[in-house]
């Protein structure tokens, strides 16, 4: 009898596994969230700056979108749209993959590959992946091998595209001899960073300088001039809002739309950073939280993410490539040097030149590609900056967002007006060509 019992045991435990083994793994839109958000939270650790930013986002994306795209009948592939892109390699005859999960993957693993910390990639991609395969050995396995194909098809593409080579090259030389020209700020004195961001390839738009935009002010520091009028202009509104208190909407705007991956604080003989996420991945969060509201399925959660990242890694190759053209001083040299030598801007100046606003052009392309994706009235609560201490923000369109995240610019004293005026429109231009050419559903 016991034997029996020890036989039937087995047989049930045999059962169990069979059933176990064979469970589909499914895939949901919160399962690609968690993973760009990993991936936002390590980039967060390592300082990258606002344009490498960008190209971290967008590669992992467009791997992904392009496994979808092969399965769901919906969605074009990128490949002979994205310069130089070429079609993914198909699954190997009679293999069962999970599209979606190989997606999943294949952004997991391009991410890893983009940032400094893999380990922290690694440990979050270990378990998924046990979880996988407990589920469904065969289909995780299948599904991983041709992710991982995928990553490397991408990858191959994605490393020709001049970035390395850039990392070779000269560091930005500042001109001390022409006022005009950008000097490094307080409190770091940094460096320019990413003077060479204009030679990294394009995604879609046909070069660097296709949006070049109409010229900031003739320098001037005579007081009748339009130069100056701007110059003073920022310092008279920082000191009126400044003035109304840290509960002034102006400062608010201005510190909900800081986005500086790396804020230098000095106490007594000590510096150091308090980290925050960059323009970019404050639009990719907004691209989050429209994807929830909307109930988005994985494949329009990835089209939307891909779509606003494309755009967005043009638009800073196409503003860096103005920055170090026009080569504009910062307001913060200015002021303290002419007008008031105490002077602070409410948000710390970053450090590249002023001319047009990185913030405004990138603001102004993602808006106008999730426009295109999720409509003109959408409403919505933005509680990105909430893990920064900062309360949500509410807005009735993408367009209204970057509009204020132009002008918070201003407010905090780190740009002049036409920067962020000539910016959001450089960024909306960009961003209208790239949704005109991009052809990503049928």
């Amino acid at each position: 009898m016991k034997g029996q019992i020890s036989l039937l045991l087995l047989f049930t435990a045999f059962l169990f596994s069979c059933t176990k083994e064979s469970q589909p793994i499914t895939i949901t839109p919160e399962d690609f969230h968690g993973s760009v958000d990993k991936v936002t939270e390590v980039m967060i650790h390592d300082i990258f700056s606002p344009p490498v930013a960008s190209r971290i986002f967008a590669y992992p994306n467009i791997a992904a979108f392009e496994i979808l795209a092969l399965q769901e009948n919906e969605y074009l592939s990128l490949a002979n749209q994205v310069r130089g892109l070429k079609a993914i390699p198909t699954p190997k005859g009679g293999e069962a993959i999970n599209h979606e999960l190989a997606a999943l993957i294949a952004h997991i693993e391009l991410s890893k590959r983009l940032i400094f910390s893999e380990d922290r990639i690694e440990v979050y991609r270990d378990s998924l992946y046990s979880i996988w395969e407990g589920k469904n050995a065969e289909e995780f396995n299948n599904s991983k091998s041709y992710g991982l194909e995928v990553a490397e098809h991408i990858a191959t593409w994605m490393n020709e595209d001049n970035y390395s080579q850039t990392r070779t090259m000269p560091k930005f030389t500042v001109n001390t001899d022409n006022p005009s020209r950008w000097q490094p700020t307080p409190p770091a004195y940094m460096a320019g960073i990413e003077p060479h961001w204009n030679k990294i390839r394009p995604l879609v738009i046909d070069s660097a300088s296709q949006f070049k935009p109409t010229p900031p002010p003739p320098f001037s520091m005579e007081e009748d001039s339009d130069f100056f009028k701007e110059l003073k202009e920022v310092y008279d509104i920082s000191n009126q809002i400044t003035t109304a208190g840290d509960d002034s909407e102006e400062v608010e705007i201005a510190q909900f739309w800081d986005c500086n991956p790396y804020v230098s604080v000095t106490r007594g003989h000590l510096m150091f950073a308090t980290k925050k996420i960059t323009p970019g991945a404050h639009w990719i969060g907004i691209t989050k939280i429209a994807s929830r509201k909307s109930n988005a399925d994985v494949g329009k959660t990835v089209y939307a993410y891909t779509k606003a990242s494309i755009a967005m890694m043009d638009a800073f190759i196409s503003c860096w490539d103005e920055k170090y053209r026009s080569n504009l001083v910062r307001p913060e040299t200015l002021i303290n040097e002419h007008i008031d030598e105490n002077w602070v801007p409410i948000l710390q100046t970053p450090p590249f030149p002023e001319y047009t606003s990185g913030h405004s052009v990138v603001s102004g392309a993602a808006a106008v590609a999730l426009t295109d994706i999720f409509g003109d009235d959408f409403a919505f609560d933005d509680d990105t900056e909430v893990p920064y201490g900062l309360p949500v923000r509410s807005f009735t369109s993408f367009k209204q967002a970057a509009d204020e995240a132009a002008i918070s610019r201003m407010y905090g004293g780190i740009h002049y007006r036409k920067a962020v005026n000539v910016g959001v429109k450089q960024g909306r231009d960009l961003g209208r060509f790239v949704m005109d050419k991009l052809k990503m559903t049928k």
